[in-house]
């Protein structure tokens, strides 16, 4: 029972962890990546679809996205879905591809966006406290039963502590390397 309290809690905050991970991946540093354009809502064949269902996305150079649909004859809804979107792109359509220029950010907006990584992170930390909180509580509803002493709640709540400062620390590496990635000209 006891490993069982520590084993989810290390998947809940596991889980957490994953989420900061996605969460932080969909900021723009300036960089091209391909998880940057995947989610992208394409309307085709009468329908909405993410961009990663409709076409192969490669980076080859720090700074072009190239979108090669599978089906051609989807080239200009994909590229105009591009251009709809938040992302402030400009796809250029080269015969069965799409070319996306990535451009350098300014010194201002990767300011913001070192800001919007902290408030991130800041949301992934108190995932952790509310996933820490709940398995605390389960382990100190077993006070009263038997075969379970003082000393076991003890070392629970202490390995506990241990698994929660060893993801909090994990949640801040990932920050610094995204913080470095965005005030890397």
């Amino acid at each position: 029972m006891e490993d069982e309290l520590l084993v989810q809690a290390r998947n809940d905050m596991e889980a957490v962890f994953d989420v900061v991970g996605e969460d932080l991946e969909t900021v723009k540093t300036g960089r091209a990546r391909p998880s940057f354009v995947e989610q992208v809502q394409i309307e085709v064949y009468n329908t909405s679809m993410p961009l990663i269902e409709l076409a192969t996305i490669s980076a080859p150079d720090p700074h072009l996205l190239v979108v090669q649909p599978w089906d051609e004859s989807v080239v200009e809804d994909i590229a105009r879905g591009i251009a709809a979107s938040e992302l402030h792109l400009n796809p250029v359509v080269d015969a069965a591809l799409i070319r996306i220029q990535i451009p350098p950010l300014t010194e201002e907006r990767r300011e913001d966006l070192v800001k919007l990584v902290g408030q991130k992170l800041e949301s992934g930390r108190v995932l952790l406290r509310q996933a820490r909180q709940e398995s605390k509580k389960k382990i100190e509803g077993m006070k009263g039963q038997p075969g379970v002493s003082e000393d076991d709640i003890h070392t629970l709540l202490s390995e506990l502590e241990q698994l929660t400062d060893e993801f909090m620390e994990r949640v801040a590496a990932m920050g610094r390397e995204k913080d470095e990635e965005l005030r890397t000209i």
